[in-house]
């Protein structure tokens, strides 16, 4: 089983807590939109789907409603919640502020690894190696980089905020990638933040961190 994580595009989780793995793969599947908004979400199905019981998946179904990813009604059942376009402006808000303090953050607090890491990024990124990538391989790419960025800045409330709009940006970028040419310019906006990150720059680390949110804004309004 994998998902979505901090240090690659996909990680085994067999050693988590089952209802732990289920809460992530279960994200996953609903940021990446393989669970469509608004589909209707059958426990037992999943459970079957994930090869564990029930229990855990309900733990995981009670969590992703907090996360205001799926919604459950008395007599009805649980749905994966729909993608509202009016709430851009203010999960955009959020992540202006935040984004850049956690770059900066992550610019005085990494690890010598993760700055090794950080520099590697950069060079796949740079040296194109994600050029015959489809757009969704390329968001996956995009949501790891930015786990690593969050889990750098060393504050894990930080982190959690952070992982929670930006899962939330990730859906409403899903639901327009095939109006959009190519996601790649979006990615390599990561390199000269990757790199002032690296170098200690927290000053420049939060100044490219907010560009790239702003720019992620506008091009989602550019094809609404």
């Amino acid at each position: 089983m994998t998902s979505i994580a901090a240090d690659g595009i996909a990680t085994t989780e067999t050693d988590l807590p089952l209802s732990e793995r289920a809460y992530r793969s279960l994200r996953d599947q609903l940021i990446m939109l393989e669970i469509r908004p608004g589909d209707p979400i059958n426990d037992s199905a999943l459970a079957a789907q994930l090869g564990i019981g029930r229990t855990p998946v309900r733990e995981a179904l009670k969590r992703l409603e907090s996360d205001r990813l799926v919604l459950s009604y008395p007599r009805r059942g649980t749905f994966a919640t729909r993608v509202d376009f009016t709430e851009l402006a203010d999960i955009s808000e959020i992540r202006e502020l935040l984004e850049p303090l956690a770059a900066r953050r992550a610019a005085r607090n990494a690890s010598e690894q993760m700055r090794s890491r950080f520099r590697e990024l950069a060079a796949d990124i740079s040296d194109s190696k994600l050029g015959g990538s489809d757009q969704r391989t390329l968001m996956r790419f995009d949501i790891m980089v930015h786990r690593q960025v969050y889990a750098a800045a060393a504050n894990s409330h930080l982190e959690d905020v952070l992982i929670r709009y930006d899962n939330l940006a990730t859906r409403i970028w899903c639901l327009v990638l095939d109006k959009l040419p190519s996601v790649a310019g979006h990615i390599t906006e990561h390199v000269n933040l990757l790199h002032a990150i690296a170098d200690g720059d927290a000053e420049l680390a939060g100044a490219l961190a907010l560009e790239h949110v702003t720019s992620f804004e506008k091009t989602i309004r550019s094809v609404l």
